[in-house]
C-alpha cells in the first residue's frame, strides 16, 4: 500500500507504549490512524514470544505503573491480558535516609487501596497494549521505517513526512512518540534542554534472603537511590527488580564486579533490609538524563512521553508522566475531531500543551529538589532532612494526600485517566 495515498486523522512517530496506547484510544472514537516504528519486530512477533520470555524469567527493564496508568491502561483495553500475563501489585512502601535516621513508610491500607500500583515489565504492558490494537483496523501500522525529513506546515497544520523507504505521507497532525532522542522534535525544529544527572542506573533482577512483603523498598545513599522493586513468580515474594542509581565511577565499579561480589555489595548497600542478595541476573548500565521540550506543540506537530520530557527514576514516574500525556492528548484531538476543528492548528495543541507542560514541569522540578537534598549534604542538612522526613512519615494527613497525588488517585486528571465505576 502506498502511504501516500493512506488517508489518516492522525501519524504517530513511535509504537511504543505512549504511541501505541494514543493510536488505540484515537482509534476506539472512530478516527484512522497511521502508526510508525523504527523496529522492525511486528507486534504479533512480541506477544508470541510473551509466554516464553516469561518461562525463562524477567526482563531487566519494568515500570512502577500508577493507578492512574492503570486506568489509562484499562480504558485501552491491555490491562486485562497484562494481568493474565505477569503483574506484581505492591501494597507498601519503605523509604529511608541512608545517610541520617529520617524514614517514611506508604501502606495502601491506610489510603482504603488494595495496593499502592504495579510492577510491570516493559515488555508485558507493550505486548498487551499491542493485543488490545489488532481490535482497530482503523490503526495502520508501518515497522521498519523511519522519517527522514518533515516539510513546514500548510495552512491548516498539516505536514509531509519524508521516510526512511522513500515514500511520503501527509498527517493531518503528527504525533512525535519516538523517544528521549525524537526525530520528530528535531525535524519540527523544537528545542529542548538537556543534562546529565551525573548518574547511571544499573539494572537487573536480584533474588533476596527475605521476601519483598510485596512492598517497593528505596534507600537514599551518598552516590544516589536504590530501589527494591518486587516481583512475583518464581521464588515467591523473594525475586526483586533493581534499580540503582549511582556515580559514573561508581556503576563501573560496580559493573566489574563478580556476580558473588556484587550481590555482597548490594547486600550492604541496601542496609541487609531484605537479608543477603542471593543471586543477580545480568547488569545493565544506563546514562540517566534529563530533558525537557520548550514546548510540546509547534503547527502541526505535538511531543508525548519521552520526546518531551524525560526526568530521574528515583520516583518512577517517567512512564506514568507519558500515560498521562497520551490521556490528555487522546481527549484534546477526539473533541477537537468531533468538533470537525483542523487537529494540527496551534489552537487545538495548546491545549494539550496547557494541561501537561506545567505538571510535567513540576514533577521534573521536584525529582531534581529530591536528588539534590539527598546527595551527599553537610551534617546540618542531613539532621534537617531525616527530621523532615520523620515529621512527615508522623503527619499522617499530609503523608497520604502526597501518595495519592503519586497513585493519580487525586487531582485534576484527564478523563481516560480516571478510573471507571
Amino acid at each position: 500500500m502506498s502511504l501516500q495515498i493512506a488517508q489518516a486523522d492522525v501519524v504517530i512517530n513511535g509504537a511504543g507504549m505512549v504511541g501505541a496506547s494514543l493510536a488505540v484510544l484515537l482509534a476506539q472514537a472512530g478516527m484512522k490512524v497511521t502508526l510508525l516504528e523504527a523496529q522492525a519486530q511486528p507486534p504479533e512477533r512480541l506477544i508470541a514470544a510473551i509466554p516464553e520470555q516469561l518461562a525463562a524469567g524477567y526482563q531487566p527493564r519494568v515500570s512502577a505503573l500508577t493507578l492512574a496508568s492503570q486506568a489509562v491502561l484499562d480504558r485501552v483495553g491491555a490491562w486485562q491480558a497484562m494481568t493474565a500475563w505477569r503483574v506484581t501489585p505492591y501494597t507498601g512502601m519503605q523509604v529511608w535516609d541512608g545517610m541520617g535516621s529520617g524514614k517514611i513508610s506508604f501502606d495502601a491500607a491506610e489510603l482504603h487501596e488494595p495496593y499502592l500500583g504495579h510492577i510491570v515489565e516493559n515488555n508485558v504492558t507493550l505486548a498487551g497494549i499491542y493485543q488490545a490494537m489488532q481490535d482497530y483496523p482503523e490503526i495502520s501500522l508501518f515497522t521498519d521505517v523511519q522519517m527522514t525529513a518533515l516539510s513546514a506546515p500548510d495552512q491548516q497544520g498539516g505536514r509531509v513526512l519524508t521516510l526512511s523507504n522513500g515514500e511520503t505521507l501527509y498527517a493531518p497532525v503528527l504525533i512525535g512518540a519516538d523517544g528521549a532522542e525524537s526525530r520528530t522534535r528535531h525535524l519540527a525544529g523544537i528545542p529542548a534542554t538537556a543534562w546529565d544527572y551525573g548518574h547511571h542506573a544499573i539494572v537487573t533482577t536480584v533474588t533476596t534472603e527475605k521476601s519483598h512483603q510485596w512492598q517497593c523498598w528505596q534507600r537514599f545513599t551518598e552516590d544516589g537511590p536504590l530501589a527494591f522493586l518486587p516481583l512475583s513468580g518464581g521464588v515467591e515474594g523473594h525475586q526483586i527488580s533493581l534499580v540503582w542509581s549511582t556515580s559514573p565511577k561508581h556503576a563501573q565499579e560496580l559493573m566489574a564486579l563478580s556476580d558473588e561480589e556484587f550481590c555482597h555489595a548490594l547486600t550492604q548497600a541496601s542496609d541487609v533490609c531484605l537479608g543477603k542478595v542471593l543471586t543477580t541476573d545480568p547488569r545493565f548500565a544506563i546514562n540517566l538524563r534529563q530533558r525537557h521540550a520548550h514546548h510540546y506543540v509547534a503547527e502541526g506537530v505535538a511531543l508525548a512521553g519521552d520526546a518531551g520530557h524525560t526526568i530521574h527514576p528515583l520516583a518512577g514516574q517517567g512512564v506514568n508522566l507519558g500515560l498521562l500525556d497520551v490521556a490528555a492528548l487522546a481527549e484534546v484531538l477526539i473533541d477537537a475531531h468531533q468538533q470537525q476543528l483542523s487537529l494540527g492548528s496551534l489552537l487545538v495543541l495548546r491545549r494539550y500543551q496547557r494541561l501537561r507542560r506545567s505538571d510535567n514541569l513540576r514533577m521534573s522540578a521536584t525529582m531534581e529538589f529530591f536528588r539534590r537534598l539527598f546527595g551527599d549534604r553537610p551534617a546540618p542538612i542531613r539532621l534537617l532532612r531525616s527530621r523532615g522526613m520523620n515529621l512527615v512519615n508522623a503527619l499522617s494527613p499530609v503523608k497520604n494526600h502526597l501518595a495519592m497525588m503519586a497513585m493519580g488517585v487525586k487531582g485534576d486528571l484527564p478523563k481516560f485517566a480516571v478510573r471507571r465505576g
